[in-house]
């Protein structure tokens, strides 16, 4: 169990490869988008997929072990460590182009990876202080709508048109970035403000998730503007851009072309294992918390990470997450592969 436990510690190899992005220049500072996006999806592709589950004792001692908990929890502390020695690192002299911009994606692959990955994790449990640390985690990629609008409307529209989230069959993942972040931003309004109504609060006032989310993002935003100035702050914008890209192209993947039917009675049926793709490949799973393992996750949302099993009817992804969503990037390509597969889960079901 120890092994079993210890391995979500090897996502900190993310962060140590950030740290020398930001240390060095040339290729270093490229150096977490090598390991991420060339050397994980590789081993991917030599590596089997792993489709054991828990057995029910190893459930049982999972489930009460803190150290799982502890792994997120940490996560915290190095994220905005890590921030904060990005923006510093930009202090120093000789910096060309190749170096900052590689410094950008490098943080930007942290926030997609962390901050909005492990907090989708924490935002999903009941206690406060975790759902705590969820928002300050999502506010590193300047997305904490995403705790409202995934919890709130996401897991109940899943697989539908009325999900912003769900990408439709043959929806190219560019025009996919424009619908999902506008129409995800306008449903988490939408959900905040009828949370007011329910609990006769004012809408424009700070019992307004929204409006939470925005002063928080916002003075930390001036915060940077005043102690690093006008270029650094447009450096760390930049970054949590392409954390929201990061997690866009994960929702991209994890649920296209599936749809759920409609009942006569104009109810969805339930998000069943088919209607999320997933990656049992080992290194993806590891290093973003069993998030691949995503029909489990939908199938019963209050799952923890470390609980979430593999289904025999899930469909699969062709490689692990790393190595899908660059095969999204090529929009004809992923259509050849992915179209036939959901013919066959249609035909099926």
């Amino acid at each position: 169990m120890k092994i079993r436990l210890f391995k979500y510690l090897s996502p900190a190899t993310l962060y140590f490869t950030g740290i020398l992005s930001f240390s060095f220049h040339g290729w270093v500072a490229w150096l977490p988008i090598l390991y991420a996006w060339v050397l994980i999806p590789f081993l991917e592709l030599m590596l089997k997929p792993d489709t054991s589950n828990f057995n029910n004792a190893e459930k049982e001692i999972a489930r009460h072990h803190k150290g799982y908990d502890y792994m997120l929890y940490i996560i915290v502390p190095f994220q905005y460590a890590t921030l904060i020695y990005f923006l510093f690192s930009f202090h120093q002299p000789l910096l060309s182009n190749s170096d900052i911009v590689g410094r950008i994606f490098s943080m930007g692959l942290l926030c997609g990876t962390f901050g909005v990955n492990v907090g989708h994790e924490l935002g999903h449990r009941v206690k406060y202080f975790e759902r705590m640390l969820a928002k300050t985690l999502l506010a590193s990629s300047l997305y904490m709508h995403f705790y409202i609008e995934h919890n709130k409307g996401h897991h109940k529209n899943v697989a539908t048109l009325e999900d912003p989230s769900s990408a439709r069959m043959n929806e190219p993942v560019y025009l996919f970035y424009f619908r999902t972040i506008l129409f995800s931003y306008l449903s988490a309004w939408k959900i905040a403000n009828e949370d007011c109504r329910k609990k006769n609060r004012f809408i424009l006032s700070l019992y307004n998730e929204m409006l939470q989310a925005h002063i928080i993002q916002l003075l930390l935003v001036l915060t940077i503007f005043l102690f690093f100035g006008k270029t650094i702050t447009l450096y760390f914008l930049a970054a949590a851009f392409v954390g929201i890209l990061l997690l866009e192209t994960v929702n991209y993947i994890e649920h296209y072309g599936l749809a759920r039917t409609k009942k006569e009675n104009g109810v969805y049926e339930r998000a069943m294992p088919w209607h999320s793709w997933n990656s049992n490949h080992p290194i993806g799973r590891i290093m973003l918390f069993e998030l691949t393992r995503h029909s489990d996750h939908h199938y019963m949302a209050s799952k923890k990470y470390q609980l979430l099993e593999h289904h025999d009817d899930a469909p699969q992804l062709p490689t692990g997450y790393p190595g899908s969503m660059l095969l999204s990037l090529i929009p004809p390509l992923w259509f050849y592969v992915m179209n036939g597969r959901i013919e066959k889960i249609d035909a099926r079901n």
